[in-house]
Parts: structure tokens; C-alpha cells; sequence
């Protein structure tokens, strides 16, 4: 390693001169680090042309790796200056449904460990209630929810709002209408979220308000279940648009359709937490720049 940055030193400079005064080494001495690097390699890499020296082909393929190997050194040592900083143990739980562990929290994730890379992430799921009850009981430093919750010690912080979407297979004789209604739901085949969770709580107050009886062939917890078997049995179903990202539906052959019903059964996922969270500086990082990322995608 030291030899290669001497030799990235010695092709910046492109002079021994120059590179021996920058590294505090006599001429001689910095030759001779050159020489070995050459004798370890078992290639040439400078021509010599007098004073002046000129990278080989190999030499610009050493120089290439000694620049990486730069790179890679300095996250290196920015990562241990994170973990001092941060302390010996720095971590934090999270609770959250499965669908939104599925559709939101990896996005938040990535985001947050690019900043806080040694933070150890535990996540636990549960229904919406059950995870407000662990939060409560402190089992979980944060909890996300599709919903707004008003509860005596805990802190809510709206995240984003999004309505329900009617999603068809490709093929499905709905697609090619040109305009569908609330009432064309009733008795259509579908494959809809389990009930107890809040996204089937949402689907079934909008079915009791307009007198909708869809023929529910399958309820299902997963997220990414019901979209591949939409898919594969040629069923319709109703899903957050915050969900339904392009690669996801183009993938999957999916078609999305808009109805002014759905549009007006907003909800809000928000973030809650605890009066003790405060005590834990990883989760009010997190807090912060998952308000901050919404804040910036809206």
C-alpha cells in the first residue's frame, strides 16, 4: 500500500524531484521505492526519457488501482470516525406493517445509512394497532403506520398522503373502458388485503358507503403477493398509489385506473414515537431525515 502511494505521489508530480520534497524523501530513496514496486509487479512502469518519465500502459493500470485504493482507504477511515463519533453501539428498532416494511421503509433505509452506514436496523411487523402498542410498551423506538394516531404520549409526524388505485391485469375486460364507476366494483372478482389491516379497514368503509359487494377471492397480508397474483389469476385489485412504482407495474403488467371514489379515500402514513425515543440519537436522526426525504419528494 505505501509503495503505491508513492507511486500515485511520483505520476501527480511527474517528477522525482518533485515528489521526493512533497514526501520528505531523498531522490535516491524515493528511486529506490520505485524500482522495488517495479521488481514486485515484475513490470516497467515509467519510461525513462532523461529527467522526464512516462507511464506505461501498466504504469496508467497501477496508477488507476493505487487511485481506488485511495478512495476505498479514505471511506475507510470517514466510517471509523462515524463509529467514534457515533459510539460503540448505536442502534434502533422499528415497527411497522408488512406492507409498508415492502413499499416504504427500504427507501428510508438506503437513505438513512448512506449518512449513518454502522447504525443497526431491527425491524419487527404488526397490524397498525399492534404496532402503536409496541411503540407504547417501548418494544420499538419508532413506529410507521398508514394511518394518523392520536394517543396520550406518543408523537405523530404525517409522512405522505395517498388515495387507493383500482389495478387490472393486462387483458382484464375493464381496461379498455373508457370510463369505470364505483358501482362497476360490485360483484367484480378481486384479490384484497386481509381484513383487520388498515388498508382493508379503508376498502371496506368505501364498499359499506356506496353499497359495493366485490367477490373477494383472496385475502392476502403481503403486498407483493397480491400484485404477482393479480398478475397470474387476472384479478382486479386496490392498492396505495404510493405503492406503485412505474417498475413495479410495467414488470408486472399491471394497468392503473383512476376513479373519483378512489381518489377521495386519502390516507396518511405518518411516523409515531414516544416521549423516551429522545433518549436514542440514531432514531431522531432517523425521524428527522425521513420527514426531511418526504418533505423533498412531494
Amino acid at each position: 500500500m505505501e509503495l503505491l502511494d508513492v507511486f500515485a505521489v511520483v505520476v501527480e508530480q511527474a517528477s522525482l524531484n518533485k515528489a521526493s520534497q512533497l514526501l520528505n524523501l531523498s531522490q535516491p530513496a524515493l528511486s529506490r521505492k520505485i524500482m522495488k514496486l517495479e521488481e514486485e509487479l515484475g513490470v516497467e512502469l515509467f519510461i525513462r526519457k532523461g529527467k522526464r518519465l512516462e507511464l506505461t500502459k501498466v504504469g496508467q493500470i497501477c496508477y488507476d488501482h493505487a487511485l481506488e485504493l485511495r478512495h476505498l482507504e479514505r471511506k475507510f477511515k470517514q466510517a471509523i470516525q462515524t463509529y467514534k463519533a457515533e459510539g460503540h453501539h448505536v442502534s434502533m428498532t422499528i415497527g411497522a406493517s408488512l406492507t409498508t416494511l415492502q413499499a416504504t421503509l427500504p427507501d428510508l433505509i438506503t437513505d438513512y445509512l448512506k449518512d449513518h452506514p454502522l447504525t443497526e436496523i431491527k425491524l419487527l411487523t404488526g397490524k397498525t394497532h399492534e404496532v402503536v402498542t409496541m411503540v407504547k410498551e417501548k418494544k420499538v423506538d419508532i413506529g410507521i403506520v398508514a394511518s394518523l394516531i392520536n394517543a396520550s404520549g406518543l408523537h405523530c409526524e404525517p409522512l405522505f398522503d395517498d388515495h387507493l388505485c383500482l389495478v387490472l391485469p393486462l387483458g382484464h375486460p375493464y381496461i379498455d373502458r373508457p370510463h369505470i364507476a364505483i358501482r362497476d366494483l360490485n360483484e367484480l372478482p378481486m384479490i384484497l388485503f386481509s381484513k383487520g389491516t388498515w388498508y382493508r379497514v379503508l376498502m371496506d368503509e368505501l364498499f359499506h358507503r356506496f353499497s359495493i359487494f366485490p367477490n373477494v377471492q383472496m385475502e392476502i397480508d403481503s403486498f407483493e403477493a397480491i400484485i404477482r397474483l393479480v398478475s397470474t389469476c387476472k384479478t382486479a385489485t386496490l392498492l396505495p398509489q404510493s405503492y406503485l412504482r412505474e417498475d413495479l407495474i410495467r414488470n408486472n403488467d399491471l394497468i392503473l385506473r383512476d376513479l373519483v371514489e378512489l381518489e377521495q379515500t386519502k390516507r396518511t402514513t405518518s411516523l409515531i414515537y414516544s416521549e423516551g425515543t429522545s433518549e436514542n440519537p440514531a432514531a431522531m436522526k432517523f425521524i428527522e431525515q425521513a420527514t426531511d426525504y418526504f418533505t423533498k419528494h412531494k
